[in-house]
């Protein structure tokens, strides 16, 4: 067993003590200026893991591609996107577990849910938190990856509406030139309102 690279066996575990479905559930975009948070939930397919799973963060733009098909091919997914004027609404935390939510009821009954980080959604099944739960757990790493590739593919689809901010080159991170971009033409629908470098634009 590789050093670092995820792995089955808290799934394992899991299922040794019971449990039928265990999926693994993790975001994407809670630190961008704009667009989506996106959350995934994954049940793998014990007999059909897709082999190079690792957390989203270790692999670049082209293997995380590669894996997404893979993966909703062998694997049970479920996705929740919460939008700018949600995370506006009700603050990018609370924004985050919705999401998460949303992903996990789309999968039906589920024995135990592994999350990535230290907080948790309110949900119908056990959960555990793992902090760097998507270097731990195969299940979590596989959902990085469907929430990235989904909301990178979104924000570069936003990309064609906005051209001027560059957000196929940036997914709405805070870059310098996403910076320039939003100093030359202000916000846009996109862009979240309640985050620093956006609301001073609203408070002059």
């Amino acid at each position: 067993m590789a050093v670092g690279v995820p792995n089955f066996s808290i799934e394992l575990a899991a299922i040794a003590r019971g449990a039928t479905r265990v999926c693994g559930i993790d975001e994407a975009g809670r630190g961008p200026w704009a667009g989506p948070v996106v959350a995934a939930a994954v049940v793998l397919d014990p007999k059909r893991i897709p082999s190079g799973l690792n957390d989203s963060k270790k692999l670049s733009h082209a293997q995380r591609e590669a894996l997404f098909e893979p993966i909703l091919r062998t694997a049970q997914v479920g996705i929740g996107i919460a939008d700018e004027a949600r995370i506006d609404r009700d603050n990018i935390l609370a924004a985050t577990l919705w999401a998460m939510a949303e992903a996990i009821a789309k999968l039906g009954d589920i024995s135990l849910a592994l999350i990535d980080g230290n907080r948790a959604p309110k949900l119908s099944c056990p959960v555990q938190t793992i902090v760097g739960g998507d270097a731990k757990s195969v299940s979590i790493a596989a959902a990085s990856i469907i929430a990235k590739v989904t909301r990178d593919r979104i924000m570069a689809a936003h990309d064609l509406t906005y051209p001027q901010y560059g957000f196929a080159r940036h997914k709405g991170y805070g870059t310098a030139i996403h910076a320039e971009a939003l100093k030359a033409h202000g916000p846009c629908p996109l862009h979240r309102k309640s985050f620093a470098p956006v609301a001073a634009f609203f408070i002059r």
